[in-house]
C-alpha cells in the first residue's frame, strides 16, 4: 500500500510550490542558451586569487576552530568587521544589533518567520524581490502592493492602503522595499521618498524593511542615504536593514546579515537557534578577510566599471533593435545588476519565455514578482553575467522572437 504524503503537510506549507526562479534556470541546461535571467554577478569579478591565499592561511593557523560549531549570532571578529564595514553608510550600530545570517534569503526567512502569522498584511512594491515574496509565502500572509514610480514606491499609494487596513483592524506588520538599485526594475527611490517613508511608518508604527544587496552598485550619480541610517538621524528606531556578501564578494559563500532593534535581533537569533544554529565558520571567516584583509574599495571601484560598460552597452544595444514603434521600453538604472523591459500588453511574458528559449535566450517572466494580481507583459533581464559579446546576442535574438507578436 503506497501512502499518501499529502495530507499529512502542514497547512503553511501544503500549498506552496517553492522559488519558481529556481525550477525556470533549471530548464536552462543549452549551452547555447545565453541566459539573461539569474541574478548572478560575473565570474570575472570574483576574487579568486585573494580568496586562495587567505584560505590557506586560515585554515593553516585555524583548521581545529573552523571545523567546529561557533557561535549563533555570529563570529566576533566578522561582527566587527560589519559595524566597520557600516560606518561607510553612517550606521552606526552595536554588536547587538547585528545577526549573521547563512545568505540573504536566509535573513529573509527569519525576518517572515519572526513577524508574520498566517493572513497578516506585508505592503510592498509592484514588482518586488520575488525571493522575498516565496520567504515570506511560508507563513500564508496577504501582500498588498502599489506599482513602482519612476522615483521609487508610491508613498501616497501606501498611505491609502494603511489608512483602510488599519480601519479594518489589521494594520500591516512591515512595508518590504529595495531602495537601491530594485531587484527587479533597477529603479531607485529618491532621498524625498525614503524620508516620506519614514514619516508613514511613524505615522502608523508600522516598521520598514530595507533590503540593500546592491548598494555599492552605483555607477552613475550620487550615492542616496540608506533608510537605516535617516532613521538613525532622526533617533528612530523602525527599520530593520537586511545584507548579503552574495553580490558584492561571492554568491557560493552564502554569508550575510541583519540588523536592527535589540529585541528583534535576539528573537531572529532564537529562531536561528532552531533553524540552522550556525553560519560556517570557514564561510564567515573569508567575508571577514574581505572586509579587512583585502582591498575592498579598489574590488568595488572595479566592479563598479565592470558592470557600468557593460549596462551602457545593453542599453544601447536595447535602442538599436527596439526602435520605439516596437512598443517595448525598459527601465534605466543608475547601478545595480537588472533591468525591467515591459512589452506591449496582448503579450504574456510566460509564454513568450517558451519561444525565447527555442531562439536560444533566456529571461524570467515578470509575473513572479508580484504579490498578488501579477501583470504578464514585463520581463528581468539581468545584464552582469554574460559577457559583453553574448548580451549583444541575446538582444537581437530577444528581438527576433518578439517581432513575431508584433
Amino acid at each position: 500500500m503506497k501512502h499518501k504524503w499529502a495530507g499529512r503537510f502542514s497547512e503553511n506549507i501544503k500549498d506552496f510550490g517553492g522559488y519558481s526562479i529556481g525550477k525556470t534556470l533549471s530548464l536552462l541546461k543549452d549551452p547555447e542558451i545565453i541566459s539573461l535571467a539569474g541574478g548572478l554577478p560575473s565570474p570575472r569579478m570574483f576574487l579568486s586569487g585573494d580568496f586562495q591565499s587567505v584560505s590557506r592561511k586560515i585554515l593553516a593557523e585555524n583548521a581545529e576552530k573552523i571545523m567546529q560549531y561557533s557561535a549563533i549570532p555570529g563570529e566576533g571578529s566578522l561582527i566587527g568587521a560589519i559595524r566597520e564595514f557600516l560606518k561607510r553608510d553612517a550606521i552606526d550600530v552595536r554588536d547587538e544589533n547585528i545577526l549573521v545570517t547563512t545568505s540573504g534569503q536566509h535573513g529573509l526567512d527569519l525576518l517572515g518567520r519572526l513577524f508574520l502569522n498566517p493572513g497578516d498584511t506585508v505592503l510592498v512594491d509592484r514588482p518586488t524581490f520575488a525571493g522575498a515574496i516565496v520567504a515570506f509565502k511560508m507563513q500564508r500572509p496577504r501582500f498588498q502592493g502599489n506599482d513602482i514610480e519612476s522615483d521609487g514606491s508610491d508613498i501616497n499609494g501606501f498611505r491609502q492602503k494603511m489608512d483602510t487596513l488599519k480601519k479594518e483592524g489589521h494594520p500591516p506588520k512591515f512595508i518590504y522595499v529595495v531602495p537601491d538599485f530594485q531587484n527587479p526594475s533597477g529603479i531607485t527611490m529618491s532621498l524625498e521618498k525614503r524620508k516620506q517613508l519614514l514619516d508613514l511608518s511613524y505615522e502608523y508604527d508600522v516598521p520598514v524593511v530595507e533590503d540593500s544587496p546592491y548598494k555599492d552598485f552605483r555607477y552613475f550619480g550620487e550615492t542616496i542615504p540608506s533608510i537605516y541610517a535617516l532613521d538613525q538621524q532622526r533617533e528612530g528606531n523602525h527599520v530593520i536593514g537586511l545584507y548579503t556578501f552574495s553580490k558584492l564578494f561571492c554568491p557560493g559563500i552564502r554569508v550575510g546579515f541583519n540588523i536592527g532593534p535589540q529585541a528583534v535581533i535576539e528573537k531572529m537569533t532564537n529562531i536561528k537557534e532552531g533553524n540552522i544554529l550556525n553560519t560556517p565558520k570557514y564561510n564567515q571567516d573569508m567575508c571577514t578577510a574581505f572586509l579587512t584583509e583585502m582591498d575592498l574599495e579598489a574590488h568595488i571601484t572595479k566592479c563598479r566599471h565592470y558592470y557600468r560598460e557593460k549596462l551602457d552597452l545593453f542599453l544601447n544595444t536595447l535602442n538599436i533593435h527596439f526602435p520605439e514603434e516596437t512598443g517595448v521600453s525598459w527601465t534605466k538604472p543608475a547601478g545595480g545588476l537588472f533591468l525591467w523591459v515591459t512589452v506591449p500588453e496582448h503579450i504574456d511574458t510566460q509564454i513568450l519565455l517558451s519561444d525565447a528559449i527555442k531562439f536560444k535566450v533566456a529571461f524570467v517572466p515578470g509575473a513572479v514578482f508580484y504579490g498578488e494580481n501579477p501583470k504578464k507583459n514585463h520581463m528581468r533581464i539581468n545584464f552582469s553575467y554574460a559577457s559583453k559579446e553574448q548580451l549583444v546576442e541575446a538582444v537581437k535574438r530577444l528581438s527576433e522572437c518578439i517581432k513575431k507578436y508584433l
